[in-house]
């Protein structure tokens, strides 16, 4: 029963995690700083909890199954906040599976070494996941238009829009985010497995 009730929570703070990564605030002047953000977080977040279910059954595929659950509650979360007026896309890619897909291949293609999938798994989501993440971030509506058709009056001065940093510390986002969550992923993955010995 731990071991589920782990998997939903696990699935559930990811899910909230993804969730404002589409904030348009951040998208208005921190486009590039905010995307690296949280493509890395959704990385580790996706890596922990995938890895943890997929050793805890031991069958490959059911890291997928993880990732279609993250994808599923985070449509069912937009879709209520998008109708009650929040400006939020209702659609949103599904990002995390072909990452998962990934975990579970390495999983089945090294059959089943916890090792290999720490190290290659790891990697491969860290390095996937990114890139992926470009499409969720093209699929976003504009961000300035949204910010003038839903106005904020009452926004704290630290939230307060400043001048664009893009492009000024690095860039390639995707690239700066593949190289983090590759490390970060192998890490997560670890810690994925080690979460089965409690």
């Amino acid at each position: 029963c731990t071991h589920y009730l782990f998997i939903v929570v696990v699935a559930v703070n990811s899910t909230l995690l993804t969730i404002n990564a589409g904030d348009y605030i951040f998208y208005t002047d921190w486009a590039w700083t905010s995307y690296t953000v949280f493509s890395i977080s959704q990385t580790l977040m996706l890596s922990v909890g995938a890895c943890y279910y997929l050793t805890f059954t031991g069958v490959p595929g059911t890291a997928t199954y993880y990732a279609l659950i993250m994808t599923m509650y985070t449509w069912i979360a937009k879709g209520a906040w998008f109708s009650l007026g929040y400006p939020y896309d209702f659609i949103v890619v599904p990002v995390w599976i072909p990452s998962a897909m990934l975990l579970d291949l390495v999983y089945w293609a090294t059959k089943k070494n916890k090792h290999s999938l720490i190290l290659f798994g790891g990697i491969l989501v860290g390095m996937s996941l990114p890139l992926f993440n470009m499409v969720n971030l093209m699929t976003v509506a504009d961000p300035l238009e949204t910010a003038f058709k839903y106005p904020r009056p009452t926004l704290p001065p630290y939230m307060t829009p400043i001048e664009p940093q893009v492009g000024k510390f690095y860039n390639s986002p995707v690239a700066l985010g593949a190289g983090a969550g590759a490390v970060l992923a192998v890490t997560f993955t670890a810690l994925g497995c080690k979460l089965n010995t409690w």
